[in-house]
């Protein structure tokens, strides 16, 4: 193989997904027919790898790598995209809670207890609010505390959603790249073979000719 493809120092985005190799030439890459099958293999080993949860990178020993890094950023996405809006809503209520003052009536709200039923309850004038930080953990928080919070978190949200979004544009490109290379490297292998039975045709043909007359 007049050149290899190089997994160690393979370009990657911003959260380690690396890029797939841009065939320009075949040539570069298989010199004759018998490099074909190695160098789709080739193909295969430098895009079997996956992301941890911790965004650092490891090897993976199925197929179709960047499809599967698709499927799992995708549901990232779409978990944020429901954390997002629950984020901002506590976020507007700690703020408003805030324009409370201390002798302010109480206010009576409806809160929703779980998907289908919900109590009314009275408000006084606070200065703290209980948060779920998951994993059925609740503290308490003074206001301006909880404010900047929820404030991080969002923007954390945030900051994650785009960086799926950006992810979901580069796994797609480099999909459609692996799919050309691919495409590229087999069209290449079904020329050749062509061109060699082009050239061992005339050969034949003379000796199925000759025979009879001898």
């Amino acid at each position: 193989m007049s050149r290899k493809l190089q997994t160690k120092d393979a370009a990657t985005n911003p959260r380690g997904i690396p890029q797939a190799p841009f065939i320009d030439k075949v040539e570069d890459y298989v010199s004759s027919r018998v490099e074909v099958d190695g160098t789709m293999k080739s193909f295969q080993e430098m895009i079997s790898y996956a992301l941890k949860p911790t965004g650092s990178v490891h090897r993976l020993c199925c197929g179709r790598k960047y499809q599967f890094m698709e499927v799992n950023t995708q549901r990232r996405a779409a978990g944020l995209k429901d954390k997002i809006p629950d984020i901002q809503k506590t976020l507007d209520t700690v703020r408003f809670l805030q324009t409370r003052k201390p002798d302010s009536d109480p206010i009576e709200t409806t809160f929703e207890l779980n998907d289908t039923l919900y109590a009314k309850a009275l408000i006084p004038p606070t200065e703290e609010v209980y948060l779920w930080l998951g994993a059925n953990v609740m503290l308490a928080y003074p206001l301006s505390e909880a404010e900047m919070l929820l404030d991080s978190k969002l923007a954390a949200a945030k900051q994650n959603l785009a960086n799926c979004e950006e992810d979901l544009d580069f796994l797609r490109e480099q999909i459609t790249t692996l799919e050309v290379a691919t495409a590229r490297v087999y069209n290449w292998d079904v020329t050749q073979k062509r061109k060699e039975k082009a050239e061992q045709g005339p050969d034949e043909d003379s000796e199925k000719i000759s025979l009879p007359g001898g």
